[in-house]
């Protein structure tokens, strides 16, 4: 890679990583066509590569400029592909190994929010070996309704809410299925919410209103009934505050390249937020992409951006 590749409008010689071994695998396929034929289209030389089929650690990166990774779940957001390619001096897109692999543990990143002031709700890890009746008291301790989801998993798989303690036992199930360990999380009862950002910049809020009890996996992908408002009867100041709180949280975990915040708002105007996703959607009825076409940024434009800045950013690496 030439040192100011990034600067030009050259075509680029990419590799989207997609798909994998996780329990998100079709969704990042997906995401992966997605990029894959926004950046052809752009001009830029592409070839998509699913590590479930393909050795990385056998690749031959060098005929590759960057790597736009649109893997999700374990082996994408949580670290170690990032690690890889660092290891080879590979630019990709998205936040680094360390950050990757803080956000994508719930409980880790709860412990990094509380550290910086960021709000979150209440919880506490459990695992799979736990005794039930410390896990029945450690639920009566946050107090119901309660959410119970896995550590380490994204697109709302296992997460269950739980209103009484006879529900408890196959919520547990639920979450146990996907990760040894879980969290059991306060309930915040009130609306959602969800704050994108692209190469440090905000994106529009987004209001979330599924006919689901809460925008779980079926909401997210399935339900055509899910419906999202760029606009909303709220006072300038909560608006200010969930926006606040989504780049507070982004910062605590050192977040880069394009991610995106789940905030809840409760009946009090208070926001609190949930989890960060280090790597979204990227299909074109996700949440990044409906944000960036707010801003008149098509998908072609969007991933180009992001492709360059991940490679300048790494060339600053490199400089330091």
């Amino acid at each position: 890679m030439a040192e100011f590749d990034f600067l030009s409008n050259d075509p680029l010689r990419i590799v989207v990583l997609a798909g994998g071994e996780s329990s998100e695998r079709e969704i990042s396929l997906q995401s992966g066509a997605t990029v894959t034929e926004a950046l052809k289209e752009r001009g830029h030389n592409v070839i998509q590569i699913d590590p479930a089929s393909e050795d990385l650690t056998a690749y031959d990166w060098n005929d590759c400029d960057v790597v736009f990774i649109a893997l999700h779940g374990p082996y994408g957001e949580d670290g170690e592909v990032q690690r890889l390619l660092e290891e080879r001096g590979v630019p990709y897109t998205g936040s680094d190994s360390c950050a990757s692999q803080l956000a994508f543990s719930k409980s880790a990143a709860k412990e990094r929010f509380l550290l910086s002031g960021v709000d979150t709700p209440a919880y506490v890890l459990i695992h799979e070996t736990d005794d039930a009746s410390a896990i029945h008291q450690k639920a009566s301790s946050i107090g119901y309704p309660l959410v119970v989801k896995p550590d380490a998993q994204g697109s709302s798989l296992g997460v269950t809410i739980v209103r009484s303690p006879e529900d408890l036992p196959q919520a547990l199930a639920r979450c146990f299925h996907y990760d040894s360990f879980g969290l059991m999380e306060q309930a915040i009862e009130g609306t959602e919410w969800t704050v994108g950002i692209a190469d440090g910049q905000p994106l529009p809020l987004i209001q979330i209103e599924a006919e689901r009890e809460f925008y779980d996996y079926d909401a997210k992908y399935v339900d055509d009934n899910t419906q999202f408002h760029f606009e909303f009867e709220l006072d300038s100041p909560i608006i200010g505050q969930i926006e606040q709180l989504a780049l507070a949280s982004f910062d605590a975990l050192g977040i880069t390249g394009i991610a995106r915040a789940d905030i809840r708002l409760d009946r009090f105007g208070k926001a609190w937020v949930l989890e960060v996703n280090t790597i979204p959607g990227f299909t074109s009825h996700s949440l990044i992409p409906m944000a960036a076409r707010r801003l008149g940024i098509e998908l072609g434009e969007l991933f180009e951006k992001t492709v360059r800045g991940a490679m300048q950013m790494s060339y600053l690496r490199r400089q330091n």
